[in-house]
C-alpha cells in the first residue's frame, strides 16, 4: 500500500521501549538472583490484523496474476481506464495505521493473559502476579524471568494467535549481541560487524595510521593569559551528495554510539550541530570520525551485578563550543547506595550543548546538573517499577559553588538567569529525590563527555568505559559460542502447531 497516499485521521504512533529501558532491563536481569533473559519474536506482525476502518486503492488489471483475474472475475470489474478498485479489510505492509492496529490487538491479547504495560514507561510490561516482565519493541520481546513456567505461559498466550520464534539464550535483541555470563553476574553488549558494514557502505578504508581520537581537540596555548575561541569555519559548502553522506554517517553512527560506544557521542554532537550547513571542514571531520571507528571497531559495553541504585556524574565545560556556548556531560549507571558509588557500565551518557550562554563556570555546572537530574527522574520511576527501591539518587559534581547553591549553603545574588534551574534542583533536594555530593574533577567520569580530548586522554579513558575484546573472546571460547552461531536453534511455534 502507498502509505503516503492514505489519509488516516487517528494517531498512528505505537508505544515501544527505548534503548534506555532495555539497558536498565539488562542490569535488572544480571542483578536479580536466578533471573535470566530470553527473547520472543512475532512473525508477520503487521499482516492480517482486522480493521474497523477499511482502506481503498486502485490497481491496473495487468498487474494482477492471471489466476487471480479468473478466480475473481476482474475483467468484469475493471473501469474504463483499466483500473480495478480494491477494499482493504485486514492489515498489510504500507498502511500508516498497520503498526497501531497490530499493537492494539496484541495489547488486548496480553491483557487477557494478565500482562499490562506500564502507565509511566512505554514498552515495559509486567504480569499481574507472576515474577516475569518484558520490554516490547514492535514485535520483539526481551523477557526477564526466574521460572521457565512463567515464560511458557507467555509463549502459550501468544501462540494462540501468532507464529512466534523463541531464543532461550537471549543472545540477540534490537541489533545487539548479548553475551550472558551468569556465573560472574555480567552481561556484555556488542554489535560485531556493524562498523565493518558501515565502512563498506560509505566506501571508507581503514587509515594507514591509527586514529585514536574521534574529533580533533583545541590545542591549548600554554603560558598565555587568554585562550581564544576556535576560529569560525570559512571553508566552502559541500555538494548535495556530500551533504547527504554526512547526514547518513551521523545517523548510522548515532545508534552505535548510544548502544555500545559512547566514546563517539561528543564528536557526533558537534557534527550534528554543523550538519544544517555542512562545509568541507565538516566532511573532513566526518572522515576523521570514520577513521576512529575503523581503528576501534566492535566496542564492548559490560554491565555487572549491582544494588540497582541509580547513580549520576554531572559535569560541564565552560565556553568550549562555538558562539560562546558550554557543553554538559552526564554519566548514568547502576551502582550501590554508598557515599561514592562504584562505577558500572553506562546505561546513558549525555553530551549536550547548552542553548543559553552561561556567564560563569558555576552556572554551566548548574545547567548540567539540571539537565542530568531531569533525565534521572524517568529512570527512577522505571527502576521502582522493576522492583528496585530507590534512595535519593546520588549526583556527583566537581564544582563546589554549584553544590553550595543547590544545597542552600551559598546564597547567590547574581544568578537571575539560573533561578528556575537552581530552585528546581533545591526543590528536588528538599523532597529527598536527589543527593548531591562533591568529588574533585579527576574523579568525575562525566568530564569525558564535556569536551574534545587529545588522543592520549582517549587511550587512557577508553579501557575504563569499554571492555577489552580478549575478555569477551575468552568467555565465548569457554562456552563454544561465536557471533556467527548466535540466533541459531530458534524454536518456532505456530497456532496450528500449538493446536496439534
Amino acid at each position: 500500500m502507498g502509505g503516503n497516499l492514505i489519509n488516516y485521521p487517528d494517531d498512528c504512533g505505537t508505544p515501544t521501549a527505548d534503548l534506555l529501558t532495555v539497558k536498565l532491563m539488562f542490569n535488572s536481569v544480571i542483578s536479580t538472583p536466578n533471573a535470566k533473559f530470553m527473547t520472543i519474536d512475532i512473525k508477520d506482525f503487521y499482516l492480517m490484523t482486522p480493521m474497523e476502518r477499511y482502506e481503498y486503492f486502485r490497481m491496473k488489471l495487468e498487474l494482477f496474476p492471471p489466476d487471480i483475474i479468473e478466480e475473481y472475475g476482474l475483467r468484469n470489474k475493471v473501469d474504463a481506464d483499466g483500473n480495478v478498485f480494491c477494499e482493504v479489510r485486514q492489515g498489510m505492509y504500507g498502511l500508516p495505521q498497520a503498526g497501531i492496529i497490530a499493537q492494539d490487538l496484541l495489547t488486548k491479547q496480553l491483557n487477557k493473559a494478565g500482562y499490562h504495560q506500564s502507565k509511566i514507561t512505554p514498552g515495559y510490561w509486567r504480569h499481574d502476579w507472576q515474577p516475569i516482565s518484558f520490554t516490547l519493541v514492535v514485535d520483539d520481546f526481551g523477557v526477564k524471568y526466574v521460572n521457565k513456567d512463567d515464560v511458557k505461559h507467555l509463549i502459550s498466550s501468544l501462540s494462540q494467535d501468532y507464529t512466534i520464534d523463541t531464543n532461550w539464550e537471549g543472545t540477540r535483541y534490537l541489533g545487539l549481541t548479548l553475551d550472558w555470563d551468569y556465573s560472574q553476574c555480567k552481561v556484555h553488549l556488542s554489535m560485531p560487524g556493524y562498523i565493518e558494514n558501515a565502512l563498506i557502505r560509505f566506501g571508507h578504508k581503514k587509515p594507514d595510521k591509527p586514529q585514536m581520537q574521534p574529533y580533533p581537540h583545541t590545542t591549548p596555548t600554554y603560558g598565555a593569559t587568554i585562550q581564544y575561541a576556535k576560529a569560525v569555519d570559512t571553508s566552502p559548502a559541500v555538494t548535495k551528495a556530500e551533504e547527504k553522506v554526512i547526514r547518513q554517517v551521523i545517523g548510522v553512527l548515532l545508534y552505535y554510539g548510544r548502544a555500545v560506544d559512547s566514546t563517539i557521542i561528543t564528536g557526533l554532537s558537534s557534527l550534528a550541530a554543523a550538519q544544517a550547513k555542512p562545509t568541507a571542514q565538516t566532511l573532513f571531520l566526518i572522515n576523521w570520525l570514520l577513521d576512529y571507528v575503523a581503528t576501534n571497531p566492535d566496542a564492548i559495553l559490560t554491565y555487572k551485578k549491582s544494588d540497582m541504585v541509580l547513580a549520576v556524574h554531572s559535569d560541564a565545560s565552560y565556553l568550549s563550543e562555538p558562539a560562546a556556548r558550554s557543553r554538559a556531560g552526564g554519566h548514568f549507571f547502576c551502582s550501590a547506595n554508598v557515599d561514592d558509588p562504584p562505577n558500572n557500565g553506562a546505561v546513558l551518557n549525555i553530551s549536550k550543548i547548552l542553548k543559553a550562554v552561561m556567564s560563569s563556570a558555576a552556572k554551566a555546572k548548574l545547567g548540567a546538573l539540571y539537565i542530568n537530574a531531569r533525565e534521572a527522574i524517568p529512570m527512577q520511576h522505571l527502576l521502582e517499577e522493576m522492583g528496585h527501591k530507590q534512595p535519593p539518587t546520588p549526583i556527583q559534581t566537581d564544582n563546589s559553588t554549584a553544590l553550595g547553591i543547590i544545597t542552600n549553603n551559598i546564597q547567590p545574588h547574581c544568578t537571575k538567569a539560573m533561578d528556575m534551574q537552581f530552585h528546581w534542583l533545591r526543590c528536588r533536594d528538599a523532597q529527598g529525590q536527589f543527593r548531591y555530593y562533591w568529588r574533585p574533577g579527576p574523579n568525575n567520569r562525566a568530564n569525558y563527555w564535556t569536551k574534545h580530548h587529545c588522543a592520549a586522554h582517549h587511550i587512557e579513558k577508553r579501557p575504563t568505559i569499554l571492555t577489552a575484546k580478549f575478555i569477551l573472546d575468552a568467555l565465548r571460547a569457554s562456552t563454544n559460542r561465536t557471533p556467527a552461531t548466535y540466533g541459531k536453534g530458534l524454536l518456532t511455534t505456530t497456532p496450528a502447531a500449538r493446536a496439534a
